[in-house]
Parts: C-alpha cells; structure tokens; sequence
C-alpha cells in the first residue's frame, strides 16, 4: 500500500524562490524514501517546476510528442500539464 501525501507551503513572505527551494527539499526527503511527486490527480500548474526537475529528459520530451500529435494546434490546457 502507497501513502499519498499533499505538502501545502506558506512561507512567512510572498517569495515564489523561497516556496520553490521549500518545495524542492520536500522533494528530496520524498524521493530518498521512494516516494514521487505526484500521484493520481496529474501535474497542473503548482508542480510544472517539480516536473521539469523531477522528470527525466526524454520522457518530457516523449510526452510533448504525445501532447503535440494528439492537441497539434495546442488548444488543450497550454502550458498546463507539460513544461517547456
């Protein structure tokens, strides 16, 4: 059984680079225990940073192909479930 679990970060001040390295170092203890980054509910916009680090390479990129050949004009959720 996989234990899913939702991290919320409010940092004391609006500082997107502080909430990103917060961010990134839940990440770290998460994936030295085996976890992930996400689950079930997919990406959206809060973890397109997260991806993009978390990601290897060429899965993005088989995963932009995938995108691009089913949504060729880009119509679908842009910019929303795949970093650049």
């Amino acid at each position: 059984m996989e234990t899913c679990i939702t991290p919320s970060i409010h940092p004391s001040r609006d500082d997107e680079a502080l909430k990103d390295k917060l961010v990134e170092a839940i990440e770290d203890v998460v994936q030295s225990l085996g976890g992930s980054f996400s689950a079930e509910h997919g990406v959206g916009l809060s973890k397109l940073n997260t991806m993009r680090r978390r990601k290897d390479p060429v899965a993005l990129d088989m995963m932009r192909k995938i995108k691009a050949a089913l949504d060729p004009n880009g119509i679908l959720n842009p910019g929303k479930s795949i970093p650049d």
